[in-house]
């Protein structure tokens, strides 16, 4: 008999973020955390040396449980992948191209990996039937890809303020998980849960003042797996695919409208910066403690949104109805409540003392 999906969503989370504390408490006392080291420079916010192992924790805790849980091999695989190649970046350095290729060859393989799957993607995204007909799903299958590498980057792009992106992954995640057990899937809703317990023990050591940062081993992979559970769960039908977008809205906006400004201007969109909005608040004066808590604010108001809209979207199937209102006005005023976040901090910024 297999246990009931309360009792997996709360064992296998409890012992995620246990043993996330665990490893953490470790890697601090190990020689790793002196070698893979944070160092601040001109485009940093923070002032001292910081470990950036923390990623480590948080998936080693995290995925093998969300593993024994269920949870889908074809999301796993590459995330370690990922993990492996970040580690290796985190500690020799890799080039640009040669990241950004394994983090395409990682979207590609989740794509046609969970087209291969015994539950098919819906037609629009199968990639392995190639008839003259097929084009459009073929180039909806590239999109797919495109996205999950952008997602797979930006959340490492938003990774640059105590207590930011491990908050992200707590609301991010655990909203999916909800989602996903709301639906009655399990092995979704363990390795969400599992990815936002862990995330809660890595806060425990990263909220300002942070005795660790996470490090691209650990920001590659999440961002990946946000894009991979998100395309998952809309392969199972248990939402939506504007959900998972809507319920990470504050890390996508924020990252997209801020590399599309640098490269109108010409700027190398690789480079590190401190252009994005949150550290633009930070600059400003905001404390850490303070912006991440607006963010966390942020991504409360995209997850409610987007269960809202998901509830709309439900109802409007139910009743037979292709389009609801409900659910066009719910991220209408989602996309008007960022656009105007990003209006006031703009005009601070404009208006600030120049130094």
């Amino acid at each position: 008999m297999n246990p009931p999906l309360s009792f997996l969503l709360l064992v296998y989370p409890l012992l995620a973020a246990l043993v996330c504390g665990l490893l953490l408490f470790l890697l601090l006392r190990s020689r790793l955390a002196g070698r893979i080291v944070d160092q601040p420079n001109q485009r940093s916010l923070h002032e001292h040396p910081v470990p950036r192992i923390g990623g480590l924790a948080l998936l080693g805790g995290a995925l093998p449980l969300a593993f024994v849980g269920g949870a889908p091999w074809q999301l796993l695989l590459p995330a370690l992948f990922l993990l492996a190649l970040s580690l290796v970046d985190d500690t020799f350095g890799l080039s640009v191209r040669l990241r950004l290729a394994g983090h395409l060859l990682a979207a590609l393989f989740l794509v046609l990996a969970l087209n291969a799957a015994s539950v098919p993607f819906p037609p629009t995204l199968s990639v392995f039937s190639l008839p003259s007909s097929s084009f459009s799903s073929i180039a909806v299958g590239f999109v797919a890809c495109i996205a999950c590498g952008w997602m797979t980057n930006l959340y490492n792009f938003m990774d640059g303020s105590n207590g930011l992106a491990g908050g992200m992954a707590f609301f991010g995640f655990g909203a999916l998980g909800l989602a996903a057990a709301s639906a009655g899937d399990a092995p979704l809703a363990v390795l969400g849960g599992s990815l936002a317990a862990a995330a809660v023990a890595f806060l425990r050591f990263n909220f300002h003042p942070a005795r660790v940062f996470m490090g691209d081993c650990g920001a590659i992979p999440l961002g990946f797996l946000a894009a991979a559970v998100g395309l998952a769960g809309q392969q199972k039908g248990l939402w939506p695919g504007w959900f998972a977008p809507l319920v990470f809205a504050p890390f996508i906006i924020d990252a997209t409208v801020t590399v599309l400004r640098r490269f109108f201007r010409g700027e190398r969109i690789w480079q590190a910066h401190r252009e994005h909005y949150y550290q633009r608040l930070i600059r400003m004066g905001w404390s850490h403690r303070r912006t991440a808590l607006a963010y966390y604010g942020a991504m409360l108001f995209s997850a409610a949104g987007a269960f809202a809209a998901r509830a709309a979207d439900d109802a409007g199937v139910g009743a037979g109805v292709e389009a609801s209102f409900a659910v066009e006005g719910i991220l209408a005023l989602e996309l008007a409540g960022f656009l105007c976040a990003m209006i006031v901090i703009d005009r601070a910024w404009r208006q600030r003392p120049q130094s």
